[in-house]
């Protein structure tokens, strides 16, 4: 087979497995660039690489900014057949995807063309889909427009979370390389140039954004709360004058007629064994994992304890 030389970007875990991959099939792999510690520190899920750069004896590059002059230049003269760039957060620039003579290669965590953009994992799931899928893409100087090279479906079911999704996506990146880097091998690159006009393209998100609405269907909380969980920031409410974090929570019962002057927001504790449950717009939500800022995480049943009052306590406003 044709030798390939490549070199590969990346920062959080999913990258990691990727590379990974790349090396348990034999991939001749010249560098390896990740964000500097600073950079790292901003980003959810960075993981480190000096480990598997050691044991590889593969050049290890810390940088602020792909796109800089000094990491465009070292990666001009390591004359890459192919780059890959696999959970990174800054779009490669001209300078870089015109260097490699075969191509830049990434994935996005979507099926595209839709859900193009920032966070289409947790899009997807705060948005109630039942199906998302990952996308090995050749890129281009657009957000995730360029063709596709393969692509993989699998279901969003209810108990899955953001965190199990991305092992989804992690298992199917590889499943892909896999599948296309002995094709490349031949001399040949698999793509298809993508539908644009079925595109969709969805919004960063920040981790003010997790701000609980009580005022929504348990369905739609269950779903927001389990888009946001670990490893991202959370959703999040106040009580008491302290923010809460709820990392896990699940749909609970309808609410009745007689319930019907039931505020949104209502914690309480309820049933036997006791629950802790919050009211929504249609019913209770069941919280199973809460944290109270400056506290470690905790059953929803030990914070009930600790937090509530017999008659229970409606969330309070978030500050401005």
């Amino acid at each position: 087979m044709k030798p390939v030389r490549i070199a590969f970007i990346g920062c959080v875990a999913e990258g990691r497995r990727s590379l990974e991959t790349l090396l348990d099939i034999g991939e001749r792999v010249d560098a390896i660039f990740t964000l500097d510690p600073e950079g790292a520190r901003q980003v959810s899920g960075a993981v480190p690489w000096e480990d598997l750069a050691e044991q590889h004896g593969i050049p290890l590059h810390s940088v602020r900014n792909i796109n800089d002059s000094g990491p465009v230049e070292t990666i001009r003269r390591l004359e890459p057949d192919l780059v890959f760039c696999v959970g990174w957060t800054q779009l490669l620039r001209r300078p870089i995807l015109e260097t490699p003579s075969i191509g830049c290669i990434g994935f996005h965590a979507s099926l595209l063309p839709r859900y193009r953009g920032r966070a289409p994992v947790n899009w997807a799931i705060i948005n109630g889909e039942q199906e998302t899928g990952n996308t090995m893409i050749l890129l281009d100087e657009g957000v995730d427009t360029g063709d596709i090279v393969a692509q993989r479906r699998f279901p969003i079911e209810d108990d899955d979370t953001c965190a199990t999704i991305y092992e989804k996506v992690a298992r199917s990146e590889e499943e892909m390389l896999r599948e296309v880097m002995p094709i490349i091998h031949q001399g040949r690159m698999p793509r298809k140039l993508q539908d644009h006009s079925k595109a969709t393209v969805m919004a960063r998100r920040r981790p003010e954004d997790g701000l609980i609405d009580w005022k929504r269907t348990r369905r739609e909380l269950h779903d927001w709360i389990r888009a946001l969980t670990h490893p991202y920031p959370g959703a999040f409410t106040r009580l008491r004058g302290k923010r809460v974090w709820v990392w896990k929570a699940s749909p609970g019962p309808a609410r009745g007629n007689a319930d019907s002057d039931v505020l949104p927001g209502w914690w309480r504790l309820d049933g036997a064994p006791p629950t802790l449950f919050v009211s929504t717009s249609d019913g209770d939500l069941r919280i199973e994992r809460v944290q109270v800022e400056g506290e470690r995480e905790m059953y929803g049943l030990d914070f009930a304890l600790s937090w509530l009052p017999p008659e229970g306590r409606r969330s309070e406003p978030e500050e401005s």
